[in-house]
């Protein structure tokens, strides 16, 4: 028997603007590089091609035609565009290179020919799943895992069988820690994965029934570690360093799915 968990996360993504045709909503993965294409097709017909950046209209760069100068304001905004911004001399069009979720926001150019506006989305990059087996102070006839990611934002971790999709549990906008259970039976044949993703990228980690859902040898009793041990080995997979506020958070989320 599946065991159905599913919490719905009402949010509204970054970068989505419904009904607003004049903004393009572009996205990337942190540290991957995105280009914004100003659609110039002949500079002579420009004079000043001028990139603006966030609420305040901050200007970030932009190209003198005129005198064929270019200029980025690596200073402004904390440098958080330092090194980072480059303009393509025949067109106009903004780069942003090794791109971090300080880049999400609104970008407008501004030309001759008239203004665009872009709205850019820097997704962080997805960690892969974990699944455990934890056990139950309860007793239960059938395998108990649970599927683990740290430190993640607009993102949805889910279990599917096959590809229909079980439960499923979603962040929006804040880095946190998500675990989803599932209970199968020992001798199911069915095939499982846990899958985190967001609106550009996805990690699965497929689960090995086989592997974790075996009985100890001696009187044939569910073999597993306690959710303490267990949870230790997840938070060193998932972070690479032993965790205690980690281990705390993730345990806590399986006392209270166990009730």
């Amino acid at each position: 028997m599946v065991h159905m968990f599913v919490l719905f996360c009402l949010c509204r993504l970054v970068g989505v603007f419904a009904g607003t045709d004049a903004v393009k909503s572009v996205s990337v993965t942190e540290g991957d590089s995105v280009s914004l294409n100003s659609g110039v097709t002949d500079m002579m017909n420009e004079d000043l091609i001028l990139w603006r950046f966030g609420d305040e209209n901050t200007l970030i760069a932009q190209i003198n035609v005129m005198t064929g100068s270019i200029t980025v304001y690596d200073d402004v905004l904390d440098g958080r565009f330092r090194d980072r911004l480059k303009l393509d001399d025949q067109t106009g069009s903004l780069t942003i290179t090794h791109t971090t979720t300080e880049h999400t926001g609104d970008y407008k150019l501004q030309t001759n020919s008239g203004r665009k506006s872009f709205s850019l989305t820097v997704f962080t990059r997805l960690p892969v799943p974990v699944i455990i087996r934890y056990c139950s102070s309860s007793s239960s006839s059938n395998c108990l895992l649970l599927c683990s990611v740290l430190n993640v934002s607009v993102a949805t971790l889910s279990w599917y069988a096959g590809i229909s999709v079980l439960s499923s549990i979603s962040v929006c906008d804040l880095s946190i820690s998500l675990s989803l259970p599932l209970e199968v039976e020992y001798q199911d044949k069915n095939t499982y994965s846990c899958v985190l993703n967001n609106p550009i990228s996805n990690q699965t980690t497929h689960l090995d029934i086989h592997t974790l859902c075996h009985t100890c040898a001696e009187g044939h009793a569910p073999c597993c570690d306690s959710v303490e041990a267990v949870l230790r080995l997840v938070v060193t997979a998932l972070m690479g360093v032993a965790s205690a506020t980690a281990v705390v958070l993730l345990v806590n989320d399986v006392r209270a799915s166990r009730g």
